[in-house]
């Protein structure tokens, strides 16, 4: 693969600055085609990391489960093994749809990790939200794996 290098001659169109380009007229602005912007695979693995009181970090997590619970899915949230503070009475409080959300927890012979990748391939859940920490890059592949075999998004939390 060769790439032709950009010189000022090969660009054909002008760079407007921040204050031009709001007051720019209609069509000043060329869009892109779209053999320009590949389409990739959409991303089935995202993790979050919150520091801080346990009361604050549910807090910011709140309208994010509730925007999952409240969608049009026909599959469930489930939510793999929470921390003990995430409670049905706190599902209640932060106004999420617990008739579309599933708190399981792992039987004495399976880890948090195993559970999540089983609930992703059974395809039954739209998102699964677990918290395992830490999880390694082999566990991330084998989430990520389960996920496009169910369908599913995965979303890993970390609490610290």
């Amino acid at each position: 693969m060769q790439f032709s290098p950009v010189t000022p001659d090969s660009v054909k169109h002008t760079q407007l600055s921040l204050f031009e380009a709001f007051i720019a007229p209609p069509g000043a602005f060329q869009k892109a085609p779209e053999e320009a912007w590949p389409l990739q695979a959409p991303e089935v693995f995202s993790e979050l990391s919150l520091r801080g009181a346990t009361g604050s970090c549910l807090g910011l997590l709140a309208p994010m489960l509730r925007e999952l619970s409240d969608g049009e899915h026909m599959r469930w949230l489930t939510l793999i093994a929470p921390p003990t503070s995430l409670t049905q009475s706190w599902l209640r409080e932060a106004g999420l749809n617990r008739e579309r959300i599933l708190l399981l927890q792992p039987r004495a012979s399976q880890t948090p990790h195993q559970l999540a990748c089983e609930a992703l391939r059974l395809g039954k859940s739209h998102t699964v939200v677990s918290w395992v920490n830490p999880l390694s890059s082999m566990g991330r592949q084998q989430l990520v794996a389960a996920a496009r075999q169910g369908d599913a998004q995965s979303l890993n939390i970390r609490l610290g």
